[in-house]
């Protein structure tokens, strides 16, 4: 079972349900050992509550074109068929914009004279190991590149499917742009985080657009900070059918408890049963 958490907009809390549900997952009421990966490569944070030990670590990147100067004609076939404008012939010099480059080789294919071959362009890197009761994998973006879903896709490349693991829990990114599409689109449902606000409501929307209606995968809300803003995000997902899982309410000293490095079940016990209901739930809406 592959659960993925997204939020629509940034900051709602996601990275502190999706460490919940892995820790609750492990403990002695589930009895798993859960996955935890970490597809937030921009600003991977799910680390700081688990304090793992990397035993593996990969770079990752992007097949880039690289000319042969001695070959090529400059004929402006690999410009033309490039769409995101990564090669460009300027006289008798082919350009190579590396962070432009989606890694699709139709310039190499088009090319007459066979003078472009690919070399890696390292991006990121993922890296994993064990995390006391759960396991545990990120993607990190090195600093400066523009494009995330690279590193997302090795890391789930690397880490699914796995066969011994009984649950996988994906820390999506924030937003609903390809970086989120990538993340969810494995997964077999997905818990929207957000927050009773009009931002909160206006991207969960969108995430529900991109989540249910264009991925058609199944979703519930958790709802944090519960007792700010307005009841509009309740009647939004009760019109769309959506259920309401959880209400995290708005707590200045959870707050306090997750700035130091402590998940919510550990500074929270009680919530453990909330998020056990989840998975419970979860797991009896996708079972055949």
């Amino acid at each position: 079972m592959v659960v993925a958490v997204a939020s629509g907009k940034g900051g709602t809390g996601k990275t502190m349900v999706a460490v919940s549900l892995a820790l609750t997952a492990a403990g002695e009421e589930a009895g798993l050992r859960p996955l935890l990966l970490d597809c937030d490569v921009e600003e991977p944070n799910a680390g700081l509550f688990l304090d793992p030990e990397y035993s593996l670590q990969k770079e990752t990147g992007v097949l880039v074109p690289e000319v042969d100067d001695d070959k090529c004609t400059y004929c402006g076939n690999c410009a033309e068929v490039c769409v995101w404008n990564a090669i460009a012939v300027a006289g008798s010099k082919t350009l190579v914009f590396r962070d432009m480059c989606h890694g699709c080789a139709s310039c190499m294919y088009v090319c007459p004279e066979n003078a472009i071959t690919e070399i890696l362009h390292v991006t990121g890197i993922i890296e994993g190991g064990p995390a006391s009761s759960v396991d545990f994998a990120r993607g990190v973006m090195n600093i400066g590149q523009a494009m995330p879903v690279p590193t997302i896709t090795s890391l789930l490349k690397e880490y699914l499917p796995r066969e011994q693991e009984d649950l996988v829990i994906i820390d999506a990114p924030p937003g609903t742009s390809c970086p989120v599409v990538e993340a969810v689109s494995r997964s077999d449902y997905v818990v929207l985080v957000t927050e009773p606000t009009p931002f909160g409501l206006h991207d969960l929307k969108a995430a529900v657009d991109v989540v249910v209606n264009q991925l058609g995968i199944r979703a519930g809300v958790i709802i944090n900070r519960d007792g700010i803003g307005d009841m509009r995000v309740e009647e939004y997902c009760n019109s769309e059918n959506l259920p309401i899982l959880a209400r995290i309410p708005m707590d200045r000293s959870i707050a306090e408890v997750l700035s130091e490095g402590i998940p919510l079940i550990h500074g929270y016990p009680e919530y453990r049963k909330v998020f056990l209901d989840i998975l419970n739930g979860i797991r009896k809406e996708i079972s055949p």
